[in-house]
């Protein structure tokens, strides 16, 4: 009986042998073949021909197989940002059963996408659509990796770059590929649409885009095999407004020039100045944090000199207040909590900030001392930072974010969906942080109560690999290059050299986004951390103003408030009227 088990199993085995054999040959004769039948038509590409079917139609968007487990078993990356993840994963996971080489319109992956086979996404085209074409002859020619001397994606163009139409209106959109080896191609039907404000305009079709019954503005963008692009769409009030309405009203400084630039091309037009009472009330608010005292109010409001509104803001800046009000909002932005780094700690920080206020220290500098602290926790409080933020990817979170405006959390898994940032700039960028080294006992939550030394070690004490290809990292910013001067220095003495420079325009955009927050109600970029292509400033031109203006005098936060506060635009009542009562962006 034994003997006849084993006969039986040994047959069985050759039989697999010889079918698994028999496959291979029929395999390569088919590709053989495949390759003499498609030689008069051009090699389908992967990478350029069926990931952007792929991404059109949904397939790896994060609600289907682009999630982080997949679906159903069949996992893409996110948008396509891993051609080699992606081939391998249609052509060979699952033992290949989604391609059927020989008959490819038997193919699972072309049956469920067009219905035939149960399928949880639903139809997603037709047998006789492009991309139902462009699969099946990729299938047929061997679903090759790369098509011979196969270009490489260069850019792509969305036009045009700005539309203004009526309510109810709508426009087309094109959108160009440009490639390496000179060619191009019209990518309108298949690249992904979003607006940004739905409810003003909206996406009804590839390239096509519909504006609301509203007034207001809306960006369109569009992406192409993580390329993107965007388009800027205005509607403004309808009705006709004179252009001496605009020409006469006041203007102090640049920011009323472009304030009322902006309302002009929105046919807004301004509320009326606020009262002395309400002005004293919200620049006291605005500038020291407290309501005015009643003799300070009626020192303000007898005063009959025009110029009482100047010497206001001067004086509110001198006062003491002021650097207790200003560091508490960025002792709120940096401050951890105290029961996991210790109370102690925690008070050395906020210390050091106010201290930093008090001294009126210009902003590049507060940077710079605080992303190079090296010390105690118990005496150099911005080490604290550091005490909180254990590792590089910490650390690169939130520095990314919080100084510069650039939001690289979702580079960290994937190529982030709506910037150009990849994971190779996200972990590039936290090599800067892998040679901070500390000496202590660590944390021990909920006390923490242990002091903690970081420095600056001459060796990477945590090398920084890039998670798909396990190559170690060298600092990289995430634009530009690192300044000459400073190459000799530390890894992160490098990168507050780079952040701080007038070359890079995140660094004072952001802030002077941040303040203008606070002063005006609404960021000229909201949310005011989020500085990217796809959520564009409401006022471009005023922003990129205020930050230059801001570097050249020298990063002064005063010389900052002090010039919004002293603006026309600054000074306006909250009254509503018909010609600006929609307007939530523009500062009406």
């Amino acid at each position: 009986m034994h003997a006849v088990l084993q006969k039986n199993l040994w047959l069985q085995t050759v039989r697999q042998l010889a079918a698994g054999m028999f496959f291979s040959m029929f395999t390569g004769v088919f590709f053989l073949w495949s390759g003499v039948a498609c030689a008069a038509e051009s090699t389908v590409s992967f990478e350029l021909d069926v990931q952007p079917v792929l991404t059109a139609y949904g397939c790896n968007s994060g609600p289907c197989h682009g999630k982080a487990r997949g679906q159903n078993g069949f996992k893409l990356s996110l948008f396509g940002y891993d051609s080699g993840f992606d081939h391998m994963s249609i052509t060979q996971m699952a033992r290949g059963r989604r391609l059927f080489l020989a008959s490819p319109n038997r193919s699972l992956l072309l049956r469920k996408a067009t219905g035939e086979a149960p399928h949880g996404g639903g139809v997603r085209f037709g047998r006789e659509s492009d991309a139902y074409k462009t699969l099946a002859t990729w299938i047929a020619q061997g679903a090759p990796r790369r098509a011979p001397r196969e270009p490489t994606l260069t850019r792509i163009e969305l036009s045009p770059k700005r539309l203004v139409l009526a309510p109810g209106n709508g426009a087309e959109l094109q959108v160009t590929a440009f490639y390496s080896d000179g060619t191009k191609r019209d990518a309108t039907a298949l690249a992904t649409y979003q607006s940004n404000e739905s409810a003003v305009v909206s996406v009804v079709g590839p390239g096509q885009v519909e504006a609301g019954a509203l007034p207001g503005e809306a960006t369109i963008m569009a992406r192409y095999m993580n390329r993107i692009e965007t388009c800027n769409v205005a509607i403004p009030l309808p009705g006709d407004v004179s252009d001496g309405e605009y020409d006469s009203l006041p203007v102090r400084n640049f920011i009323d020039r472009h304030v009322w630039h902006k309302l002009k091309t929105m046919r807004f037009l301004p509320a009326p100045p606020a009262g002395d009472a309400a002005f004293l009330r919200r620049v006291s608010i605005d500038l020291i944090g407290r309501l005015p005292t009643p003799e300070e109010a009626r020192r303000f409001l007898e005063d009959p000199s025009s110029d009482k509104r100047a010497r206001l803001v001067d004086q509110l800046l001198e006062r003491r207040e002021f650097a207790d009000h200003w560091a508490n909002k960025w002792a709120d932005l940096l401050r951890p909590n105290p029961y996991r780094v210790g109370i102690k700690t925690v008070f050395n920080f906020d210390h050091w900030i106010r201290d930093q206020f008090r001294h009126d220290v210009p902003y590049d500098e507060f940077v710079r001392r605080l992303l190079t602290a090296q010390g105690s926790t118990w005496h150099s409080g911005a080490v604290t930072l550091f005490r909180d933020r254990r590792s590089p990817e910490e650390r690169t979170s939130m520095v990314s974010q919080l100084f510069l405006g650039i939001r690289l959390e979702c580079a960290k898994c994937h190529h982030h969906p709506f910037e150009k940032w990849s994971q190779r700039d996200y972990y590039g960028f936290a090599a800067f942080f892998g040679s901070t080294a500390r000496k202590g006992t660590g944390l021990s939550p909920p006390i923490s109560g242990s002091e903690e030394f970081f420095y600056e070690s001459d060796k990477p004490v945590a090398t920084v690999r890039h998670p798909v290809t396990g190559e170690a990292l060298e600092p990289t910013p995430l634009f530009g290059h690192i300044p000459d001067e400073t190459k000799e220095l530390s890894t992160r003495q490098q990168l507050a050299a780079w952040m701080t420079s007038p070359t890079n325009p995140y660094f004072a955009q952001v802030f002077v986004n941040r303040v203008w927050t606070d002063l005006m109600g609404r960021g000229l970029v909201e949310p005011v951390d989020d500085l990217r292509a796809t959520n564009p400033p409401s006022n471009p031109a005023l922003l990129e103003e205020l930050a230059e203006q801001f570097a050249a005098n020298g990063y002064r936060l005063k010389w900052l408030l002090r010039t919004i506060t002293s603006s026309y635009v600054y000074g306006l009542s909250s009254q509503v009227h018909e010609r600006n009562a929609v307007d939530t962006r523009n500062y009406s």
